[in-house]
């Protein structure tokens, strides 16, 4: 059966299905990983099949139909990460021309932002996400592209996509939606009128940190063609090795996303007791209604810890079933103190106006015993009080 054979099918099976290669007449059930970096070809300039693996691998192209069908597009890309895939999206851009994105975003994108393509003549305007209408303020003539995380990084701020999404075809802007902490299982921004989504395929496509990845998925034919043309012409592709652990990921995504979110529910309940918590983030928190027809608010959740800095450094040393580390999406639960680790190459002035302060804490939930979790995070607290 071929990836079409899935589109009408629940998530669940498309996710254990898509991709899947069974044309190499061995009638292996799991994906074969695909080394060669070069193929035979009939005669010079032949390019009927597979060339060369910059272009097309058959591991990378299974994860790639896989990456379409779960978000429901027409096309999916992979890349060497979720930054090659930004930096890919970027390259539809040229000088003079003008971003607007939220404000709350993940530190390795606003550097790329700001360090790197806003040397090429682009401008970027940074917004409140959590009003559609600040995106249409901050337009002008040059504006071509809307970019949204929802939810945001670190903050979990949500963004009505669909809102968003109508403005932008208003104006004839491209809308990019980052949906690497809700995953296709949780929200799939193209049926809400984006034209493009990315992930970081580290995180939870892949769900064991062992990756480093990225995606690209759309459903429009041209802005397909032009980012593959730009992944092959860069040479930003994800390798087969890679691409063959990601379709692995996937595979479990829909049940690994249900015991994060249900982690992250009681994790929060939790927290709600602790008098050293000032603030708690997460989506739909205490019954506030999730935008976009979210299934779950997920598996990440973020606090403010009423303490100064080296304070909070203790609390996150102090953590054993929370491994402090970069990243997040792992079954393995993760905790990340944004000043000093994800977001410390945004200044600080900007840092502290977008809400990312010294107290806050980010946690990735993972699968673990939620009790055990939560046991985990009371000795911590103990071990700061």
């Amino acid at each position: 059966m071929s990836s079409d054979d899935f589109k009408n099918k629940a998530f669940e099976t498309r996710a254990v299905h898509a991709g899947s290669v069974t044309e190499d007449n061995t009638g292996a059930v799991t994906t074969p990983i695909y080394p060669s970096s070069t193929y035979t070809v009939a005669y010079p300039g032949d390019e009927s099949g597979y060339v060369y693996s910059r272009s097309d691998n058959p591991t990378r192209a299974a994860l790639e139909r896989a990456l379409a069908t779960i978000e429901s597009a027409e096309c999916g890309l992979a890349f060497a990460s979720g930054l090659a895939a930004t930096a890919t999206v970027m390259n539809l851009l040229g000088p003079g021309d003008h971003v607007v994105a939220n404000s709350d975003l993940y530190g390795g994108i606003h550097r790329q932002f700001e360090n790197v393509i806003r040397k090429r003549g682009i401008d970027f305007s940074y917004v409140d996400g959590r009003d559609a209408q600040n995106f249409e303020k901050a337009t002008n003539d040059n504006t071509k592209l809307y970019w949204l995380e929802s939810p945001s990084n670190p903050l979990l701020h949500l963004t009505d996509i669909e809102a968003v999404s109508r403005i932008a075809k208003k104006h004839d802007i491209r809308t990019v939606v980052d949906n690497t902490f809700a995953t296709p299982y949780l929200q799939q921004p193209l049926a809400l009128g984006a034209d493009i989504c990315l992930h970081s395929a580290s995180k939870y496509l892949g769900g064991h940190c062992d990756i480093i990845g990225g995606a690209l998925m759309t459903n429009d034919k041209a802005t397909g063609e032009e980012l593959k043309y730009h992944q092959n012409a860069s040479g930003c592709m994800l390798g087969p090795f890679e691409s063959w652990l990601v379709l692995r990921g996937i595979k479990t995504l829909a049940v690994r996303m249900e015991k994060h979110s249900s982690n992250a529910l009681a994790v929060v309940e939790y927290l709600k007791t602790e008098s050293i918590v000032s603030r708690i983030l997460f989506p739909g928190i205490d019954g506030a209604p999730l935008p976009n027809r979210m299934k779950t608010a997920g598996g990440m959740v973020s606090f403010d810890i009423d303490a100064d800095a080296e304070t909070v450094s203790k609390f996150a040393q102090s953590t054993k079933v929370f491994i402090l580390a970069e990243s997040l999406g792992g079954v393995e639960s993760l905790l990340n103190h944004p000043a000093r680790m994800t977001h410390a190459s945004i200044p600080e002035e900007i840092r502290l106006k977008n809400g990312i302060t010294d107290g806050l804490v980010r946690l990735s939930v993972g699968i673990e015993s939620s009790k055990d979790q939560i046991d985990d995070l009371k000795a911590a607290f103990a071990a700061i009080k």
